[in-house]
């Protein structure tokens, strides 16, 4: 009998600036129940300058480190890793993330159990134990408009489009059917997981959802410790935020709701810039 050396799933991290919070993630991953041969790791790092890829390749030579000469993003880092990864099963994970010991085998197995379903994602919780909300429904072209123009002053509106958007019925402390996993923490076939490489850091869940049109799965058996560190709050996250929303809108609503959102989302765009600017100044 031939024995299949090839990993069942290969865990993609892309890093920037997070060393720390890395070594905890990859620590957390070397304690799973999932046998060893069975699980691949592999961490994407977009030239951090804090020492991540260092760190990496002198205290887990057992990880595949990829390390990039500048910032290819979530998207491009994820497409990076997902390309050299050889498992059946392809999990993208947040390196601020601590992963529950048998996690990534309740997750397997649901996905083998599972063949109609397009992937799964784990209860994600912070440090407090608090539950953090994920998981939303496709969002709809009102949605994106309430949520990014002068709309989203009508707060009757914007508050149930929310709810809907949010399954405000749901406390996440049950198993249950979703539109969209978050990105931090995305298990699918490998097959199937590649990112839109003209997104940047964001909607890839979304564009996922949208090409996959198949459920996915949240499971509350698996738990994740999600620090959620806020790398991204800045200025230039804003920025790229409203490039990736257009470029988002135009691939799937086409270009006049683009252009009719990049025009209406001007107002509050230029405000944010400008308290920024007063704040940084």
């Amino acid at each position: 009998m031939v024995v299949s050396l090839m990993p069942r799933l290969s865990v993609v991290i892309v890093n920037y600036n997070t060393r720390d919070l890395l070594r905890a993630c990859l620590q957390s991953l070397m304690q799973q129940t999932l046998p060893a041969h069975d699980l691949e790791i592999i961490v994407v790092d977009n030239a951090s300058p804090d020492g991540s890829a260092t760190m990496v390749a002198e205290a887990f030579p057992q990880v595949k480190l990829l390390a990039q000469t500048s910032n290819t993003w979530f998207c491009g880092g994820n497409n990076i890793g997902i390309r050299a990864a050889t498992g059946d099963y392809v999990l993208l994970l947040n390196p601020d993330t601590e992963v529950a010991e048998d996690a990534l085998a309740t997750m397997l197995a649901f996905m083998d159990a599972h063949p109609d379903y397009a992937g799964c994602t784990a209860q994600m919780r912070y440090p407090d134990g608090s539950i953090q909300r994920t998981c939303s429904r496709v969002p709809t072209l009102t949605y994106l408009f309430v949520k990014h123009t002068p709309l989203t002053f009508f707060a009757g509106w914007r508050n149930r489009l929310d709810a809907r958007h949010w399954y405000s019925e749901w406390d996440r402390e049950s198993d249950y059917n979703v539109e969209v996993i978050p990105g931090s923490c995305t298990l699918m076939r490998r097959k199937d997981i590649l990112l839109d490489d003209d997104l940047l850091l964001y909607y890839p869940e979304d564009d996922l959802a949208q090409r996959t049109r198949r459920p996915f799965r949240y499971l509350t058996t698996a738990q994740i410790t999600h620090h959620e560190k806020a790398a991204t709050q800045n200025w230039n996250a804003t920025r790229i935020y409203y490039r990736d929303l257009l470029v988002y809108v135009r691939k799937h609503h086409g270009i006049v709701a683009m252009v009719m959102l990049w025009l209406l989302s001007r107002p509050l765009y230029w405000g944010m810039w400008l308290k920024n600017r007063v704040s940084s100044s």
